[in-house]
């Protein structure tokens, strides 16, 4: 799938003018505890396009249905174009390291090397496990969820709020490997935003 059609596509995706929940009969019974906002991160057509330029909001739902209905909408990650990325993160939170919510945090991430054939049920059992608060019940760490498409690979990374809540971490990573269906010999990756401009970062956990 070409960047005009994904970009198309989710450009033309909005929940409030019903262009998705165009049932009359659909209900909404199933809030969700926090609202999400979905972006979209198209790839560079030249240099001088900014990171702002390339990163959009896409949508934003707060109930299970209206997850649903974006979810089966928009291309899944395997037909998203190198370069782009999905983000998914609690309502005013953008996904950049600058962010406040983000800044004195970091992230869970895994790289898939060359082709994934899973990797659209990988990132739908992330973005559930996410929403669904099943992997961060207890300590509301997680402030999103992201998949980055690129030519060697995918990535998929959880941001959490801390950099330095082991016990907490160590905690949500261990479900994360469980939910990317991680053999032990895996190495999930905790990464601290502080190091983000490093050239070679090195992990403050592994697991």
């Amino acid at each position: 799938m070409s960047v005009e059609e994904v970009t198309q596509k989710t450009e033309d995706l909005n929940i409030n003018e019903s262009t998705v929940l165009s049932d009359k009969d659909f209900q909404l019974k199933h809030p969700l505890n926090t609202k999400w906002t979905l972006w979209y991160t198209k790839p560079p057509v030249d240099k001088s396009e900014s990171w702002s330029d390339l990163l959009r909001p896409v949508t934003s739902f707060k109930t299970v249905e209206e997850f649903w209905a974006i979810h089966n909408a928009i291309p899944k990650p395997r037909y998203l174009p190198f370069k782009s990325d999905y983000h998914l993160f609690r309502e005013d939170i953008r996904p950049e390291w600058e962010d406040p919510t983000n800044a004195q945090g970091g992230k869970w991430t895994y790289q898939f090397k060359g082709k994934t054939p899973e990797i659209d049920d990988l990132w739908m059992r992330s973005l559930l496990a996410v929403i669904g608060e099943t992997i961060d019940e207890d300590d509301s760490e997680i402030n999103g969820v992201v998949t980055n498409v690129r030519k060697n690979g995918y990535k998929i990374a959880i941001w959490t709020k801390s950099a330095d809540n082991k016990e907490a971490l160590t905690r949500i990573g261990s479900k994360f490997k469980t939910v990317l269906k991680l053999g032990e010999e895996a190495q999930l990756e905790f990464f601290p935003h502080s190091t983000a401009s490093e050239k070679h970062p090195q992990p403050s956990l592994v697991l």
